[in-house]
This record gives C-alpha cells, structure tokens and sequence, in this order.
C-alpha cells in the first residue's frame, strides 16, 4: 500500500462526492476571490515561480526534520482521517501532514507548489477522533479551494508593497488591501469549516471541537446551545459603540470569532445547499473554468446585502435603515449611539475587547485563529 493511497478507510460509512468542486461549500464572498484569480491565466504559475523568494522551502525542510511524518508508520489513525477526507472530497494527491510538537493548538495548510498540513500536539491532545476528523476535513478542503497557493502568493504581494509604505499615501492604500485580504480570509475559514462537516459528517463533533478551542478540554462544563447563544448575543447585543468596537476587534484577524464560527456552521448545515450536496447535487471541477466571474461577484454582493438585512446588529440595521429610506436618521444614529430610545438601545456589552495574540497576517489555512508567530514556523 502506497502512503498517497486511498486505501483503509476508517469503518463508519460516509458519503463521498465525487469529482465535487470546491465552490460547493466556499462562501460567496470566498469563491468570488477563488473564481476571479483562477480566471487570471499564468497568475499562479508566475508566482510558483518565484517561490525561492518566499520561506516555503525552508518550512518544508523545518518540518522535515524537526516534526513527525503522519504515514502508516507514524500517527496512522491521523494517517487514516487525511486519506479519508481526501477519498470523500475526492482530492486525487494526498498532502503531506507532520505532527509538531507545541502545546497550543493548532492547523495549518501551506505551500505554493504542493500544500502541506500540519498540526500540533496540543490540537490532537486535545480533541477526540470525530472532532479531529472535522479539522483534517478544514484543512483538506483549504487545499482543494487552492486557498494556500492563493493566500500565500496574495500575502507575497502584500508584504512586497509593504516596502514601499513610506511612499506619501501608500500606507493608506496598503491598509485597505490587507483589510480587504483579511474580510477575505475570514470567509475563507467559514468555507473551509464547511468542508470539514462535509468530511466528518458530524455537526455535533464539529460543535464540540469549536468549543474546545474556546473552552479548553472541558466538555462536561460546556453546553452546544448555550455557546451558540452566546454567538446571538455577540451579534445583537449593545448599541452602535459595540457595533463599533466588534468592527474594530476582528479588523486584525484573519479568522471569525470561534462562536461566530459555530454559529455560521450551524446554519449552513440547516441549508438547502447543504442538503443538495448530502444528496449528491453539487457543482463539479469539470466545470470550474466555464465559472462565471459576474456571476460569482453577484452571488457575493446578494450574500452581503442578505446579511445586512437579517442581521441582528445595531449597526447592521442603521445601514438596512438608510438602505431602506428611512427617515429621522441623524434621530436614530444618535439614539443608537448614545443607547437612548427603544429602537437597539440597551446595554453595552462588556469586555468588548478582545483577547490578545489573535491577531494574524502570514498563518495559512490555520483552522485555530493564531496569529503567525505563534504558527510553528510560519513566522513570515
């Protein structure tokens, strides 16, 4: 048996989706990004090129020699979950996964030429076999979407005009693409949760492994609903200051926050599309290159508009407000700001703020929201 082989499936039966496409769980705003550089002819391969600029190889030859080689021989049951979640979304080359020592949890997929996955200590001490399942599913499907080669090469072009941020206006300009990459990188981790359900197959398991990285081992302590209440919460608490200072704390991170996470995952499970993919109705790989560009930035601007309307937030609904004509505005700015009146006043939320160390730039494909110099060896 070859270690790329497809062979020795774990037992349980799972659904397989063959030849699926990886728009089929990418979020809008996701596959719009994904579609219109795939549409870029040469703009990878250019870059592929220039990979000896980049630490890719380094990183290769550091977790060659300082991690373990997930194979048959080493961590087979983790071997078994990759060529399982590769074998259901049918991703014919199986990456290559190393297990590094380091008590925080966490996943990564990198690389430009081949992506690699890898994990650490503490992610796999800390979650059961169902729940892990779900992570190497994440990672599995950030390298079906060729989220690393893209990110990587997106994160090259960033850092290179970082050099020249001293030109009069440049940081500005500079600061609106890393804040557009990191819109875009957030949704990338709600698609790439979607695959790992896709894979595992399990919500509850999913539910379980996003509590634990914001709660600890501690399953006994912690309830499914009760955290996804705390998602509802996050989202309509408060006035417009915590609309505000939501805005400002996720601006840094190139992931949602984990509760958000959950309570995204939650609802596309609950969705037709969900549904249709489950019984066997998906778009396939074949057809990504007669991928419509409009169409995709459609479904994205319809996907954002959508969220503006239904959302819970006090900010959200100003916008749906103006949006909508409605009147007596510079009224319900500022008695949403100030808390006052019935229409989304009520208490501001306490320790807006949010924790310290999350804040990331250069982590590819990280299924733990850490920033890049807490990634083993992904400090640039």
């Amino acid at each position: 048996m070859t270690e790329n082989s497809h062979e020795s499936v774990p037992s349980r039966q799972r659904k397989r989706f063959p030849g699926i496409s990886s728009r089929a769980y990418e979020h809008p705003a996701d596959r719009s990004a994904l579609v219109a550089l795939r549409r870029l002819s040469g703009f990878d391969t250019v870059f592929k090129a220039l990979s000896g600029l980049l630490p890719e190889r380094s990183l290769r030859l550091l977790f060659l020699s300082d991690s373990v080689r997930v194979s048959d021989a080493q961590f087979a049951h983790l071997n078994d979950m990759l060529r399982d979640a590769c074998y259901i979304l049918d991703l014919e080359k199986v990456p290559p996964m190393y297990v590094t020592q380091d008590p925080r949890p966490n996943a990564m997929c990198i690389g430009l030429d081949e992506p690699i996955i890898v994990v650490t200590t503490g992610l796999v001490e800390l979650l059961d076999e169902e729940e892990m399942r779900a992570v190497v599913g994440h990672e599995v499907g950030h390298a079906l979407s060729g989220h690393a080669v893209y990110r990587t090469i997106l994160l090259f072009l960033t850092s290179l005009a970082l050099k020249v941020a001293w030109i009069p206006l440049g940081n500005v300009a500079i600061m609106a693409i890393v804040t557009a990459l990191r819109e875009w990188f957030r949704k990338s981790e709600l698609s790439a949760d979607r695959a790992g359900l896709l894979v595992g197959q399990d919500l509850k398991a999913s539910m379980r492994g996003l509590m634990k990285i914001a709660g600890g081992n501690h399953l006994h302590e912690m309830n499914v609903d009760a955290f996804l209440a705390q998602a509802d919460e996050y989202e309509k608490g408060g006035d417009l200051r915590d609309s505000v200072l939501k805005i400002l704390n996720v601006l840094p991170r190139s992931h949602p926050f984990t509760t958000v996470r959950a309570a995204e995952l939650k609802k596309w499970s609950e969705t037709r599309d969900h549904q249709r993919i489950m019984d066997g109705h998906y778009p396939k790989r074949e057809e990504d290159k007669d991928t419509s560009v409009t169409d995709s930035f459609r479904e994205s601007a319809a996907h954002y508009a959508d969220t503006v309307r239904t959302s819970k937030d006090p900010l959200m609904k100003l916008v749906g407000d103006i949006a909508g004509g409605a009147g007596d505005l510079g009224g319900k700015l500022r008695d949403r700001f100030t808390g006052a009146g019935g229409g989304g006043g009520g208490t501001a939320a306490k320790g807006g703020a949010a924790p310290s160390g999350d804040a990331t730039d250069g982590s590819e494909g990280t299924w733990r929201p850490r920033g890049p110099e807490e990634a083993p060896g992904a400090g640039d």
